[in-house]
């Protein structure tokens, strides 16, 4: 089955799902801590494969994003310092992986934390983001919808 990547409003980090619990899922954190907790119902839980990007034209699916920067950067992480660039540097490299992302809908901060992801992802294993592409029968949705 595919791995499922999550974030979780409110939650720093990435989580993997891991189980199911009682009216729960349990999701541990894509770090070398490995932290394992529960996912309530009441928590927004989305896959990285339900997030999309918009473009002037539509939106493109958040592994061709990631698949972008991974070969700008060669698979390695994100060369641009994350905690001292400013707004227009993150837009900036922005538009060298995705050219014509819609400037009036993705905000600096959707930037940062979509370069944040990629580096967590990197770091810890996680470079074939075509796995991160929805499949026929995989809807998180119907997760959390049991949770």
């Amino acid at each position: 089955m595919l791995e499922t990547i999550l974030a979780i409003a409110g939650k720093p980090g990435l989580y993997k799902l891991v189980s199911r619990g009682n009216k729960n899922l349990i999701v541990e954190s894509i770090d070398e801590r490995k932290h394992r907790m529960p996912a309530f119902s009441t928590d927004r839980v989305i896959s990285l494969a339900d997030i999309a990007m918009f473009t002037d034209e539509k939106e493109v699916p958040l592994a061709e994003v990631l698949t972008s920067i991974k070969e700008k950067e060669n698979g390695a992480q994100c060369s641009l310092d994350l905690k001292k660039a400013s707004k227009q540097e993150l837009l900036d490299y922005l538009g060298e992986v995705l050219p014509n992302f819609d400037r009036d809908r993705v905000y600096p901060t959707d930037a940062r934390k979509l370069f944040q992801w990629y580096n967590i992802l990197v770091s810890n294993g996680y470079t074939d983001f075509s796995k991160l592409q929805p499949t026929e029968g995989d809807n998180i949705d119907d997760r959390k919808a049991e949770a």
